[in-house]
């Protein structure tokens, strides 16, 4: 795959501004409601957005850093790198959730969680349309950020950007199918 590098950075801002969207929706729901499980080793809504905080927490500030050290002029077009293409696909959901295993740092199971888990993923999914917009400028092939499995393990600037919104996207929908579950159950 290669790809327009202004084209790219265009459909993840588009992609990030349907996240932003998904979250204000959210709000709509009662917290207990966004906070059901079906069970104790299951992830309710919340759990899911706050699941994205913690590795926002880490990425954000990764790339915002690269690109502030950045002085390599852009490409034309953006190519995946081996390792970040089959990160970014592996992010996102197949037709039956499939599970992976999470660090015990970004496992927010059993976490007290309400509104606010919301607000502070929109906020960063706002910091990660300004990130992008900057991004417009830096080299997407170059520039390369930490991950969290090890600093010896890096990722091009565009593939980081790829698999931060398909774990999005991904988490996104698993919160949709536990709120709709959740909507199912008595009062």
């Amino acid at each position: 795959m290669k790809i327009k590098a202004d084209t790219f950075i265009f459909e993840l801002i588009n992609l990030t501004k349907g996240h932003i969207d998904q979250a204000k929706a959210l709000y709509q729901n009662k917290v207990d409601k966004l906070n059901w499980k079906a069970n104790d080793s299951t992830w309710s809504a919340l759990e899911c957005l706050e699941h994205l905080n913690r590795y926002g927490d880490f990425y954000l500030p990764e790339i915002e850093r690269c690109i502030d050290k950045s002085q390599v002029a852009p490409e034309t077009y953006f190519k995946p790198g081996l390792l970040g293409d089959y990160f970014a696909k592996s992010m996102l959901p197949k037709e039956k959730l499939n599970k992976m295993k999470t660090f015990k740092s970004k496992n927010p199971n059993g976490s007290k969680l309400n509104h606010s888990t919301i607000s502070r993923f929109i906020e960063q999914q706002e910091q990660m349309l300004n990130l992008l917009n900057e991004a417009k400028t830096i080299n997407l092939n170059k520039v390369k950020t930490a991950t969290t499995l090890g600093k010896l393990i890096s990722l091009r600037l565009g593939d980081t950007f790829r698999v931060v919104i398909n774990h999005n996207i991904r988490h996104l929908l698993q919160a949709q199918n536990a709120l709709d579950k959740a909507k199912t159950q008595p009062n």
